[in-house]
Parts: structure tokens; C-alpha cells; sequence
């Protein structure tokens, strides 16, 4: 029986890309969703991958949604944290909501997701726990101090959390992407792509289908050695 995924985030960008290829890779895929309903629609019937809607920053959504998941496709064996949103602006502009919005989904999203499953990996020896965080938790970034302040303690989290797992099979690693073709990315006015694409060293954005390959990667079996990892992926742009 196939292993089942589940992808927060997971039917735009880099997310759906990471759906396709884990079911691509043969495991029983399901996305979560926040609140666009047209693009979950048209990702369903481009992929066949069913699309469950609700909040991660909400642990009592995530508990009955992964309760959803689970009864229709089994237990969740590989969790890809994804989801993430941006409310940028300096410091001295930001307001406690601001704030409060992207640490919620960001850093308390990855809590609110991964331990609902924990419990149930442990139970069954195997647990793959993936959570997409930015080369801005790793150098930071101007305007994104919730940002980067969220995507550095997933990093925290994904450290900590490795060590209890290791001993019951369960991995838990990070991927941080550089700058990488989204439609969000690809919305920046040309002549300010152009700018970002001067210090990446390969000369590119990455692309989606990049970060989905590190996942699947990761998911898998041959990855069994991997845990309290950061994988970069951001074309040199930022050497750990």
C-alpha cells in the first residue's frame, strides 16, 4: 500500500509542484489549501490530487482536516509543511498584526500540522517531516522580520525535533529555496527580477520543480540517514 503525503500550501507553486512529483514517485498525495478555491479546483482536476481547505494557523482546523485526510487516504507518513505567507514592511511600520499573521501561519502553522501526526509516526516507526523555510531564515531580509524570524525557527524546530524522532524512524529536515520562478516572484516588475537575478551565481531563478525533486528526495526511503538537515537550494545566492 502506498505511502501517503500530505502537502500544506500545496496546490499553487512551489507546492503543487511537490505534490506532483511525490505522486509521481508513487506515494497517495493529498494538498491542503487556505482560501483559493478556483485554483484548488483547477489543481484537483489537473493532477487528481484531492485538495482539502482549512487554516494551518488554526490547530483545531488542522486536527479535524488531517482527521479528514487520513480517513479517506490512511495515516499521514510524509508531512510537507509548505504553507507560508508574507505581510512585509520595516520594522518601524509593522504592525502587531502583521506580525502576528506570519508567525501564526509560518512557525506555528509547522507546530500546528506536525503534531497532530507525531503520535501516530512514533506508533509506527516511520515518519517523514519536511518543512519548506527561505534563505531569509538563514541571512535575513529587509522589510521581513516576521518573515525571517518564522522561517529561522522552522529551522529551530526541524533541529530540535530530530533528535526526538531519529530513534523511531521518523526524519525531520529542513529546504531552504532561494528566489524561485512562482507566479508571486514572477509578479516583480522585470527590471527588479533582473536586479535579484545578478546575485544568484548560476544567473537563473530556481524552479519549482527544483525544490519539489530535494522533497521527494527526502520522502524517500534512501534519505533514511538524513535528519536535522537544512538543505539550501538558492543557486549559490547564499553559502551556509
Amino acid at each position: 500500500m502506498a505511502r501517503t503525503a500530505l502537502v500544506t500550501g500545496g496546490t499553487r507553486g512551489i507546492g503543487k509542484a511537490i505534490c506532483i512529483a511525490l505522486k509521481e514517485a508513487g506515494y497517495t498525495v493529498a494538498a491542503n489549501y487556505a482560501g483559493n478555491d478556483t485554483a484548488a479546483e483547477a489543481f484537483s482536476k489537473e493532477t487528481g490530487i484531492a485538495a482539502y481547505k482549512w487554516s494551518v494557523a488554526d490547530y483545531e482546523a488542522c486536527v479535524a482536516g488531517i482527521g479528514r485526510v487520513e480517513l479517506a487516504h490512511g495515516p499521514v507518513d510524509i508531512l510537507v509543511n509548505n504553507a507560508g505567507i508574507t505581510r512585509d514592511a520595516p520594522f518601524h511600520k509593522m504592525t502587531p498584526q502583521q506580525w502576528r499573521d506570519v508567525i501564526e501561519t509560518n512557525l506555528s502553522g509547522v507546530f500546528n500540522m506536525t503534531h497532530p501526526v507525531w503520535n501516530g509516526m512514533r506508533e509506527r516507526g516511520f515518519g517523514r517531516i519536511i518543512t519548506i523555510s527561505s534563505i531569509n531564515g538563514q541571512k535575513g531580509q529587509f522589510a521581513q522580520a516576521n518573515y525571517s524570524a518564522a522561517k529561522a525557527g522552522d529551522i529551530g524546530f526541524t533541529k530540535a525535533l530530530a533528535q526526538e524522532g531519529a530513534r523511531k524512524g521518523i526524519t525531520v529536515n529542513a529546504i531552504c529555496p532561494g528566489y524561485i520562478a512562482t507566479d508571486m516572484v514572477m509578479a516583480v516588475p522585470e527590471k527588479v527580477r533582473e536586479q535579484i537575478i545578478e546575485t544568484i551565481p548560476v544567473g537563473r531563478l530556481g524552479e519549482p520543480e527544483e525544490i519539489a525533486r530535494c522533497v521527494a528526495f527526502l520522502a524517500s526511503d534512501q534519505a533514511g540517514f538524513i535528519t536535522g538537515a537544512t538543505l539550501t537550494a538558492n543557486g549559490g545566492q547564499y553559502l551556509v
